[in-house]
């Protein structure tokens, strides 16, 4: 005979009030009659609820501006910036940039600087997140409750260890520990493309698609992937390496041992290369040339067509292997030619066969630019702190 645990209603409360935060948090201002549908509690419960979070500073309600519509208008829910604020850190491989974000997504205030020779040391990139962390928090008056970091390498997301971070010569750095012990805070540590397509599927191009997979190109490439409304994480959080594909038996020598590698073809060496640029060129310099290139469709298709070729052939096989309805392209691809992401786009749906039989894949630039590893490491460290507060 078997026993049926039923929840204490505190315990369903707490639920309640949790799952209701979360939705404000990630979809904005709501009336309590919207929450009561999204949520599927009656009124009485949501007025509850509601109070409940007001009276704790969590959220406020307030009149909409003034639309055309006759009658008086309903009081939208809106979620308090301050009330929970959280450390976002994007680590890339030339600089580092923090923030600290408010319940809601919003950004409260940030910072940034260059990495070069001992400043991409773990070390020095350590200290000066704890420095940058301590004036930027000062002088907005707020405490972080938890931080998220984005990294460019392999991450074990249980402990933040840093299993392989090539392009920033890492190797085995214990960086969420080490973080989390002098903030005193629940440091979270994630892939910078698992963390990028985090934050479009919750906020930007991939939302409400339930299957995406978002694709990053810096000096290596990676791939991130949302997998039924989830984010896929694999074995220890070792998932989406996708620039290691090797889609040229023979090619070019990649850092990981291998030859022919994605990212050897389509990274930002590879770009370069397309563009008759020095493989060291800035990346001012390329931006620049690839915005020229915008101006005129046509050249851009010649001068590109190979590298638009080898970055078709990488989006097919990532398409016939994790069946995403949509594909989002990220970091430098979201500087390439409108000409040329339209023309992977037709080719990826012609030549995938996933994508024939569902109609067809779309590939299409973030909508959240240079923001897009802050608000997914953001995200990653709210997961926690909404169910706290």
């Amino acid at each position: 005979m078997t026993s049926t645990s039923v929840a204490r209603p505190d315990e369903v409360r707490r639920y309640n009030r949790t799952t209701l935060l979360r939705v404000l948090h990630v979809g904005g201002p709501l009336t309590r009659a919207a929450l009561a549908t999204e949520l599927g509690l009656n009124r009485s419960t949501i007025k509850a609820l509601v109070d409940g979070l007001a009276e704790a500073g969590m959220v406020e309600e307030r009149v909409p501006r003034p639309g055309r519509g006759a009658g008086r208008p309903s009081l939208l829910v809106l979620p308090q910036p301050q009330a929970a604020v959280v450390l976002a850190v994007d680590v890339q491989v030339e600089h580092v940039a923090i923030a600290l974000v408010g319940l809601g997504g919003q950004i409260l205030g940030r910072n940034s600087w260059n990495l070069h020779g001992r400043t991409r040391e773990p070390d020095e990139v350590i200290t000066h997140i704890l420095e940058s962390t301590a004036v930027l928090a000062g002088d907005l008056g707020v405490r972080p409750m938890a931080a998220g970091i984005s990294v460019p390498g392999v991450v074990r997301r249980s402990d933040g260890l840093v299993r392989e971070a090539p392009n920033l010569r890492w190797s085995d750095v214990t960086l969420g520990d080490r973080l989390g012990a002098v903030l005193r805070i629940p440091v979270l540590v994630g892939n910078d493309a698992e963390l990028g397509a985090l934050a479009e599927h919750l906020r930007g191009a991939a939302r409400g698609a339930a299957d995406a997979v978002y694709v990053s190109a810096d000096v290596g490439v990676g791939g991130g992937v949302v997998a039924q409304g989830s984010s896929l994480r694999g074995a220890a959080g070792y998932v989406g390496e996708i620039g290691h594909m090797v889609i040229r038996p023979g090619g070019r020598g990649c850092y990981c041992g291998n030859q022919g590698c994605w990212e050897t073809e389509v990274g930002e060496a590879a770009l370069c290369r397309a563009l008759g640029l020095a493989e060291d060129s800035s990346r001012g310099a390329l931006v620049v040339e690839l915005r020229k290139l915008a101006e005129d469709p046509t050249a851009a298709l010649e001068r590109l067509g190979e590298f638009a070729e080898w970055l078709t052939l990488g989006l097919v096989n990532v398409v016939n292997l994790l069946g995403p309805e949509l594909v989002v392209l990220g970091d430098l691809f979201t500087a390439l030619p409108d000409t040329l992401v339209d023309w992977v786009g037709e080719q990826v749906r012609q030549r995938s066969l996933v994508s024939r039989a569902v109609g067809g894949v779309r590939v299409e630039p973030s909508a959240l630019g240079v923001d897009v590893k802050l608000l997914g490491a953001a995200e990653v460290a709210f997961e926690g702190v909404l169910d706290t507060v």
